[in-house]
């Protein structure tokens, strides 16, 4: 035990030196510069993923519902909704005197067209999977928009309030197709296009025909800056106002600076070695085996070295920053050496075994070290293959990443639906795992209606992943958002999403 507490002290690297202040807004009070981590690929949001369109989507465009700070559904494009007594009819009731960025107002038929666009393969829109059931959708009356389901789906109102970007049919069919909206967009959200250097900085300004509160801020710059150290040292030297997910081995430094603060916010994304386990003849077909690599990993350690402390054990795949379905009653498996060689001995592999673990390069190289070096005390000598995250990624699509490999799951809708079924339902895209209960349960919880029955389901689903050690759960990851003092900003928890609606100087104009 002596060595792996020396190896995770060592894993402690990149320690920041101290850094100087800097409080005073970057530009002026009704400026905000945020730095953030990669380019902007695409700024049609219907088109881009959600890993790009989530930091300027909700600034840009509307939806009917979206998101609260806690992940809570609210009313946005839309006043209210009513559904059908047989769960296949959405009626979405739009709000009165809402107006595009060009001026033109907002209708049923935008609402409509904007559907339709997502669902058009021509679009290439990352949103289509989200509407898949969606059997038709019309305009029932100039303010209201109605969407008939092909069959009952419980987390379809979650999935239009993140996927359903409202835009503007008359302009966007204006164009010759959708790579010309991508590079002029306009929405009705809260702020509008002023411009984008590709690679380098994108600038939004306050829309004032927006039909909600007015943002307090006038100007919105995101600079782009790939490298975690650099975006640390632009805050700290007043160089920015705002920087998403700084290196968190920058976090005692910055929290030691008087002008800055420091925010650590869960994106309900937990990490987790992915484990194919539908080989018989895998050591990780058999339940003791996973149950044992769970349990010869001290949690703790992990998060304290490899995150410097930012983030938590993780005890289920269902995070407990969904707004439901997680079970406060599943702790962590603890940590436990000697029942973990038992187990191995009991399912036939006194000695261990060898096996292979994948790390994409978008996590850290730490990590898949910790586990190995854990794993290697009950006797898993254990082969650490670093990859380029492109090449993992085409990989873990097409079920080549295994005996086992690190995986992060993002999920944006806020309900664990997506999750669970990409993870561990047996036609998951990232799933190679199967048991017959938990899918049983799956496919009860799609077509259940209402978040209080979601998550007595989800609950339920989480138990059985954490018997039957359905996969080796690591940690809860939590991002480091770090801003100037000075600065109010209501943060979105759960998702990694951005939303500057809230934001101001606390000495700013209105």
């Amino acid at each position: 035990m002596k060595w792996i507490s020396a190896f995770l002290a060592a894993a402690v690297v990149g320690t920041a030196a101290p850094l100087p202040a800097g409080a005073a807004p970057a530009v002026d009070d009704n400026t905000i510069v945020v730095a953030v981590e990669k380019s902007f690929q695409n700024l049609d949001a219907q088109v881009a993923a959600s890993g790009d369109s989530q930091r300027y989507a909700w600034q840009l465009y509307d939806t009917l519902y979206g998101f609260d700070a806690k992940g809570n559904l609210e009313p946005r494009a839309a006043t209210g909704f009513k559904l059908s007594d047989d769960g296949l009819t959405y009626s979405y009731k739009l709000r009165a005197g809402m107006k595009f960025h060009d001026g033109e107002p907002v209708t049923a038929e935008d609402v409509k067209y904007s559907f339709d666009r997502i669902l058009d393969p021509a679009t290439k829109s990352t949103k289509r999977p989200y509407l898949a059931r969606v059997d038709s959708v019309r305009v029932a009356a100039p303010d209201t928009v109605e969407v008939k389901l092909k069959d009952r789906d419980g987390a379809f109102h979650n999935k239009v309030a993140n996927n359903v970007f409202i835009i503007p049919k008359k302009y966007a069919t204006s164009l010759p197709d959708a790579d010309a909206f991508a590079r002029a967009p306009i929405g009705s959200g809260p702020y509008k296009l002023k411009s984008h250097k590709i690679g380098q900085e994108l600038e939004l300004e306050r829309f004032d025909g927006y039909y909600g509160t007015k943002p307090a801020i006038k100007r919105l710059v995101f600079k782009i800056i790939p490298e975690g150290s650099t975006r640390a040292n632009a805050i700290a030297k007043g160089e920015v106002d705002i920087v998403i997910q700084v290196p968190t081995n920058y976090r005692k430094q910055l929290e030691q600076n008087r002008e800055l603060k420091v925010n650590s916010i869960p994106v309900a994304s937990p990490m987790y070695v992915r484990l194919y386990t539908r080989d018989e003849a895998s050591p990780l077909a058999k339940r003791d085996v996973r149950m044992a690599l769970n349990l010869a990993l001290d949690r703790k350690a992990i998060v304290d070295s490899v995150f410097h402390g930012v983030g938590k054990p993780l005890g289920t795949f269902i995070s407990e920053y969904f707004p439901y379905g997680s079970d406060p009653a599943i702790k962590p498996y603890p940590y436990d050496p000697q029942k973990a060689k038992a187990l191995l001995a009991s399912a036939g592999y006194p000695k261990g075994f060898k096996t292979k673990l994948y790390s994409p390069s978008d996590q850290a190289p730490e990590l898949a070290a910790a586990i190995a070096a854990f794993w290697q005390q009950i006797g898993v000598q254990t082969e650490i293959a670093r990859i380029d995250y492109a090449a993992w990624s085409r990989l873990n699509n097409t079920q080549q990443s295994g005996p086992m490999t690190l995986s992060a799951f993002g999920n944006a809708i806020y309900d664990p639906i997506n999750t669970v079924t990409g993870a561990f339902s047996k036609d998951g895209t990232w799933s190679s795992y199967y048991n017959p209960e938990v899918e049983a349960v799956i496919h009860e919880v799609i077509g259940t209606q209402g978040p209080e029955a979601r998550g007595a389901l989800f609950r339920k689903i989480g138990k059985m992943l954490y018997d039957d050690a359905a996969g080796v759960f690591i940690n809860e990851i939590f991002y480091l958002y770090v801003q100037k003092s000075d600065l109010d900003w209501t943060i979105t928890e759960g998702s990694g999403f951005l939303d500057f609606r809230k934001v101001g100087w606390k000495t700013g104009k209105p």
